[in-house]
């Protein structure tokens, strides 16, 4: 028998599907128009920017993103184009591929990342008490340990 949510869990639902619809939506607007990236090159570029050597399978930045290895070939495609990232073949497996975050690429993520932290500030962080910020964080990580918990319907990572 079905669950159905209650008014109050409804109204909840409601209210965190479109806030989050529309913050990813404005986050992801203002980084296109501070930087001229997509909020998916800024992405994988803060993941190599972060790994040892600026350096990750391209395997593990599909795991990351939680994208197909497809996708995540054509943005390194692009980034390859714009010479923020090279490819490297792996030294311990012939068939594996690496991204490197080149010296432009770390350039054009510094560029863009201040640009990034105003907009998170101005529409989300500085919006919230203290008290609310680790609320939301308690609740993003029980859903984040639901969410990743390797199972047949969601990623190992």
């Amino acid at each position: 028998m079905t669950r159905w949510l209650t008014d109050d869990e409804q109204r909840a639902w409601r209210a965190f599907a479109l806030a989050t619809r529309l913050l990813t939506d404005r986050l992801d607007r203002d980084l296109l128009a501070a930087a001229d990236m997509p909020p998916t090159y800024y992405e994988l570029l803060v993941l190599l920017s972060e790994a040892p050597e600026r350096t990750m399978r391209m395997s593990e930045l599909a795991n990351w993103t939680n994208s197909k290895p497809s996708r995540i070939s054509h943005a390194i495609n692009k980034l390859e184009q714009k010479a923020w990232v090279r490819r490297e073949h792996c030294a311990d497996d012939r068939r594996g591929w690496l991204a490197v975050l080149t010296d432009d690429g770390f350039a054009a993520l510094q560029a863009a990342a201040p640009r990034h932290v105003v907009s998170v500030r101005e529409h989300l962080i500085d919006l919230l008490t203290p008290e609310q910020l680790r609320n939301l964080e308690d609740i993003s990580r029980v859903l984040l340990d639901h969410l990743t918990e390797p199972g047949p319907s969601s990623p190992s990572r």
